[in-house]
């Protein structure tokens, strides 16, 4: 079967970093949505998709608009939902409670909020329905986690030890198929 290039660009810095931004629908900052360009820049992809979320939505629509191609929103592609965290700095959390959750996404979900496997389970559906063609998906740190977890096999204490900052591009090659599987091919910082 053929494979295809599948691109993740995470999405730039919101207005306010430093907070669990799950649900949350912060602003990216202009320099944040200037560098996602400069990433997306001389790509050759034929889909555009993002999640819903304006963070990473508005640079979609930038790289769309210069790329002449249409973007196709996605909820699926959300941030993990931190509930009752969401929106707050990680020092206003009981730091134990914050450890666990690290330690262990899904045994440990934030109070009210996703456990890992949902968002995995959402990621998984999203990258199912994917045509087998050059793919950029302008998303987020987590939903970038749960795709290589998916694709690529990386376990949970694996998938903490990337560094996925913000305007991140992480470049994938898929083979798709009944279990789809995939080479990681680079990540631009």
């Amino acid at each position: 079967m053929t494979s295809f290039a599948l691109h993740f660009l995470r999405h730039g810095a919101p207005a306010t970093p430093g907070l669990l931004l799950g649900r949350t629908d912060m602003a990216p900052t202009a320099a944040g949505i200037a560098a996602c360009a400069a990433q997306a820049a001389g790509l050759a992809v034929e889909t555009l998709i993002s999640s819903n979320l304006c963070r990473a939505r508005d640079a979609a629509t930038l790289i769309g608009a210069a790329a002449g191609l249409p973007v196709v929103s996605d909820p699926r592609w959300r941030e993990l939902d931190f509930g009752d965290w969401d929106g707050r700095p990680g020092s206003a959390i009981d730091a134990e409670a914050l450890g666990r959750f690290w330690s262990d996404p899904d045994a440990h979900p934030p109070p009210g909020g996703e456990p890992w496997s949902a968002l995995v389970g959402r990621v998984s559906a999203a990258l199912a329905d994917l045509a087998p063609r050059p793919t950029l998906i302008v998303t987020h740190g987590g939903a970038i986690r749960a795709a290589l977890h998916r694709l690529c096999g990386f376990d949970q204490r694996q998938l903490w030890s990337f560094d996925l900052p913000y305007a991140v591009l992480v470049s994938l090659q898929v083979w798709p198929g009944e279990s789809p599987h995939a080479q990681l091919v680079a990540i631009r910082p």
